[in-house]
């Protein structure tokens, strides 16, 4: 049977790059990975990052829901679509707000049978792990159901931190493995087995924040970008989009994570949604995103 693996966790912990890591490998180990990734606001600006790794048959992005609660139906259609293959193996992405455990409860329902049931994977990064304030809850309910928790950034604080974090952990779900994202064996993943731990209970919709996007010039000055992205209002947690930058002929993606750091790598692929700024948490509002573009950009 073909294995679904779940990745979940906050928003900024590295998902997207630990799926292009696994994408990467099982394709050239000669197995046939798909892949679908989930966001509340264009989730194709994602899935083209995967166009030189994988063909377009097998990268599905599902953009304006949930996938834990009014996106599932889709979820489940878009997992029933994917043929039966040789060495196939799934990684779906979860968006960093969803609830993990309402995901595990109603995931594994109405699937076909080609499929294994549905494991978590989940990213924690250790410079951040319950220091989130009112989101805390949310973490936390990332990681009770997951089989295998990865540690992101353990290079960056000291062994008292992530002994701390792993204590943590192994309260929440002493059943998961713990792992260093550094050292993490993605062979190991097809083995894994659905966790049987039991979690505790959170308020669903408590997850669920406001998004939106707008579109950017065509190109942008770097200077100018760093002010749009300075004045968003502090509710927001996660900023990504693409256009380009100064004088260059590619595209940029550029992306804020909820600790402040900017990040700004090349695009690879088309661009078919055309130059975006998107946004997620408390205070995501359209007009003022793009008051800030016509001020500075």
């Amino acid at each position: 049977m073909e294995a679904i693996i779940v990745i979940v966790g906050f928003l900024g912990v590295g998902k997207t790059t630990l799926l292009q890591r696994l994408a990467q490998s099982y394709e050239e180990a000669n197995w046939s990975p798909q892949i679908i990734i989930n966001d509340y606001q264009n989730a194709v600006l994602d899935a083209q990052r995967f166009r030189s790794i994988l063909d377009s048959s097998r990268i599905q992005a599902l953009s304006g829901s949930c996938i834990c609660c009014s996106g599932l139906t889709e979820l489940r259609a878009q997992m029933n679509s994917i043929p039966p293959r040789d060495k196939g193996i799934t990684f779906i992405e979860a968006n960093g707000t969803s609830d993990a455990v309402a995901l595990a409860e109603f995931l594994g329902v109405g699937i076909k049978d080609q499929f294994s049931p549905p494991v978590q994977l989940s990213i924690v990064d250790v410079r951040y792990w319950q220091r989130r304030g009112q989101h805390n809850e949310l973490e936390a309910n990332q990681v009770q159901v997951s089989s295998l928790i990865l540690l992101n950034h353990t290079e960056t604080v000291d062994q008292a931190r992530i002994d701390q974090v792993k204590k943590d952990l192994n309260y929440l779900n002493p059943s998961a493995k713990i792992e260093y994202m550094s050292d993490f064996a993605e062979f190991e993943v097809p083995n894994l087995a659905k966790s049987d731990n039991t979690p505790g209970k959170m308020e669903h919709l408590t997850s669920h924040w406001s998004s939106c996007s707008v579109d950017l010039p065509d190109q942008v000055s770097s200077a100018g970008l760093s002010k749009v992205l300075d004045d968003l209002p502090s509710g927001i947690l996660r900023v990504k989009g693409c256009t380009r930058l100064d004088e260059d002929e590619g595209y940029s993606y550029f992306e804020k994570i909820p600790s402040g750091e900017a990040i700004v790598r090349p695009y690879t692929g088309k661009l078919v949604s055309g130059p975006k700024l998107l946004v997620v948490g408390p205070g995501s509002d359209p007009a003022v995103l793009q008051g800030l573009v016509g001020r500075h950009l």
